[in-house]
C-alpha cells in the first residue's frame, strides 16, 4: 500500500487558508479618544496584550501537560500493574522513596555507562559534521544529565504524576536544551542520546513493578529533552490569543499522540521486518522511541508555525536526523513513509483552516527527505 502525500510538484489536496479569515483577524476598531483616554487605553492594552501572551504560553502548556504520555501503551502497563503482587508496596510513599534511593545511588554508574554509549555511537559524527569538540564536554553534559535527573527524581518520590511532571520540570529542561542548542543546534543529539541512554540504564536496577511505575516519567524526560517543548511556549506568547497560527497549534497537541499512534501502526504494518539498530519496529521499546520520534516532528512543525519560519527544521532536526538516524539504522525511506502517512493523519485530524497553517513546513519537511535529497547520502552511510 503507498500513501502519496503531495510534494511541491504534486496536487495539493488540502484546502488553502481563507484570505479574507487572515484580513478578518488583522481587523481592530479605531476610536476617536482624548490625550488622557488614549494614553489609559494604550496602558490597558498594554496589560491585556500581556495577559493574552501569559495565557497562550499556558494553554500550549496546559495542553501539552494534560496528554497521557503512555496512552500508546496503556493497555500492556494497566496487565502489568493488576499483576504486580507488591505494586501497592511500591507505590506506598516508603516504596517510592526506596526506588528513588535506588536510583540516585546508581545514578553516577549509569550516567558513566550512557555516555559509554553515546560516544561510541556518536563519536564519528562529531569529525563528519564538523562539530567544534569543545561544545560537547562528557563531564560537563552528564552534569546537567544528573542534574535533571534528580529533579524528576524528587518530583517521584513527592508523587506528582507524569502530566504535573511535565509542568514542574518543563522550564528547567528548556534551560538545559538552549545552553547546547545556542552555540550549535547539532549539539543536542548528543545530549539527547545521553539522557536517553542514561535512562534505560536506570531501568536495570528496577524490579518490573518499579519499572512500571517509572518508565512513564522517563518518558515525559524523553519528550522534553527530545522536543521544542519549551522553545513552542516562548514561541506562543509572541501571538496574541485569537491568532491563527496559535489555534492551529492548539488544534494539533491534543490529537497528536493519537496521530503518532496512528503513523507508527502504519509503518509497522508497511514494514513488518524491518529492522532497526536496535530491535524490530514492533518491539515495545523501539514502538515507544518510534512514537516520541513522530511527536518530535510534530511538534518541530508546530514551532515553525508559530514563529513563520522553517529554520528550526532546517538548523535543528534535520542535521539531527542525518546524525542519529543512519547511525541507529533508520532508513530515509522509513521515515519518507512517515512524513507522508503524518500528512494524510493531520489531515485527517484537523480541521481545514489548522492544516492550511502547517501545509507549506510540512511540504518543506517531505521535500528535505525526500529521495533526491538522500540519492548520494544513501551510500556513504
Amino acid at each position: 500500500m503507498s500513501l502519496p502525500f503531495a510534494s511541491a510538484a504534486a496536487k495539493n489536496p488540502y484546502p488553502e487558508k481563507s484570505a479574507t479569515q487572515s484580513q478578518l483577524a488583522d481587523i481592530s476598531p479605531v476610536a476617536h479618544v482624548s490625550k488622557s483616554s488614549k494614553s489609559y487605553n494604550q496602558h490597558s492594552s498594554s496589560v491585556k496584550n500581556k495577559e493574552s501572551k501569559a495565557a497562550s504560553v499556558h494553554s500550549l502548556a496546559a495542553l501539552w501537560a494534560r496528554k497521557y504520555y503512555v496512552s500508546v501503551t496503556s493497555q500492556d502497563e494497566n496487565y502489568h500493574l493488576k499483576n504486580s503482587e507488591n505494586l501497592e508496596e511500591v507505590n506506598s510513599q516508603e516504596g517510592r522513596t526506596l526506588t528513588v534511593a535506588k536510583l540516585i545511588q546508581n545514578l553516577n554508574l549509569a550516567s558513566a555507562q550512557a555516555w559509554s554509549l553515546t560516544e561510541m555511537l556518536l563519536s564519528k559524527e562529531i569529525r563528519r559534521h564538523g562539530i567544534n569538540p569543545e561544545l560537547v564536554n562528557p563531564l560537563e553534559i552528564a552534569a546537567d544529565t544528573r542534574y535533571l535527573f534528580q529533579k524528576v527524581l524528587d518530583a517521584y518520590e513527592s508523587r506528582a504524576t507524569p502530566r504535573r511532571l511535565s509542568v514542574i520540570v518543563g522550564k528547567d529542561f528548556g534551560k538545559v536544551r538552549q545552553k547546547y542548542t545556542s552555540v550549535d543546534r547539532r549539539a543536542i543529539g548528543f545530549v539527547s542520546m545521553q539522557f536517553h541512554y542514561t535512562g534505560q540504564k536506570l531501568l536495570e536496577w528496577l524490579s518490573s513493578a518499579e519499572q512500571v511505575l517509572w518508565t512513564p516519567y522517563l518518558k515525559v524526560m524523553d519528550d522534553h529533552m527530545y522536543m521544542p517543548l519549551q522553545a513552542a511556549y516562548e514561541a506562543a506568547a509572541n501571538h496574541s490569543e485569537n491568532s491563527p497560527a496559535l489555534a492551529a497549534v492548539q488544534h494539533l497537541l491534543p490529537v497528536s499522540s493519537k496521530i503518532a499512534y496512528s503513523v507508527c501502526k502504519q509503518v509497522s504494518q508497511l514494514n513488518p521486518n524491518y529492522r532497526s539498530h536496535s530491535g524490530l519496529l514492533t518491539e515495545i521499546k523501539i514502538k515507544t522511541a518510534s512514537i516520541r520520534d513522530i511527536e518530535m516532528f510534530q511538534i518541530y512543525l508546530c514551532l515553525c508555525v508559530l514563529e513563520n519560519d522553517i529554520r528550526s527544521v532546517q538548523q535543528e532536526l534535520f542535521p539531527l536526523c542525518i546524525m542519529l538516524y543512519p547511525r541507529l539504522k533508520v532508513s530515509w525511506k522509513l521515515v519518507q513513509e512517515m512524513l507522508k502517512t503524518l500528512g494524510w493523519d493531520m489531515y485527517a485530524n484537523l480541521p481545514p483552516e489548522s492544516m492550511a497553517a502547517f501545509l507549506p513546513y510540512l511540504r518543506s519537511l517531505t521535500e528535505m527527505f525526500s529521495c533526491d535529497v538522500f540519492q548520494e547520502v544513501a551510500v556513504t552511510d
